[in-house]
């Protein structure tokens, strides 16, 4: 599953990268993303458009909505059959953008936690989807949820899954909104390739949500 990451770069860079306006106010480097929080994901159309969804899907027919149990991940073998996740497949994909993420990888009787992130350092995105939930008094909640596949031979000995992160040049393909082609898409949902990711160790402080800062992502020794 991914249950954590990081997005560190900036707002000029990642406008750049993936190609939205930024000129906005609201964002600021995050170290340790959690489920329940705002995110910032990209969605396609006439022309790509960033803002910030809660991170836990929540189908628009769902009952309880943001009490509900947060939909963090959808499994890329069953995506386009799940009833919480085949229509935003269709319908509804966007970028989640990160530089890095965090697995715990069991030694024993201990977790140890690992950052994944690229060796070039540069921002990525993983495949998302989203959804907007509407209360009774009309007021809406956007929020997403990031695929996971089965992992790829670097972080097979960490974890058995990986987020998907989508190349570069997949990325249009999957904000397409005239696609709706389920065998298509998740063509796409593939492991990344292990030769341009690493993983290293770093501190427990990534253990709390709390701590939201430059530390939990430097490697220890």
């Amino acid at each position: 599953m991914c249950g954590r990451y990081s997005i560190t770069a900036s707002l000029e860079e990642l406008a750049k990268r993936f190609d939205f306006d930024g000129h906005r106010d609201d964002f600021s480097p995050r170290y340790n993303v959690a489920p329940t929080q705002q995110v910032l994901a990209v969605v396609g159309g006439d022309s790509r458009r960033a803002g910030f969804m809660r991170w836990g899907l929540i189908p628009p027919w769902s009952k309880d909505g943001p009490s509900s149990r947060p939909l963090i991940n959808a499994r890329a073998e069953t995506v386009a059959e799940k009833p919480s996740f085949r229509s935003s497949l269709k319908k509804r994909r966007c970028l989640v953008l990160a530089d890095g993420f965090y697995e715990w990888q069991r030694t024993g009787d201990t977790k140890r936690p690992m950052r994944v992130a690229m060796r070039s350092g540069e921002p990525f995105a993983f495949a998302g989807l989203w959804s907007v939930w509407t209360d009774p008094e009309g007021n809406r909640t956007p929020s997403c949820a990031i695929i996971t596949t089965e992992a790829n031979d670097l972080l097979r000995p960490i974890h058995h899954r990986m987020p998907v992160i989508l190349p570069e040049q997949a990325e249009d393909l999957w904000l397409d909104t005239a696609l709706d082609d389920s065998d298509a898409l998740t063509q796409l949902l593939e492991p990344y390739s292990k030769d341009a990711l690493e993983a290293y160790e770093v501190s427990g402080l990534v253990n709390s949500a709390s701590n939201d800062i430059p530390k939990v992502t430097a490697p220890i020794s």
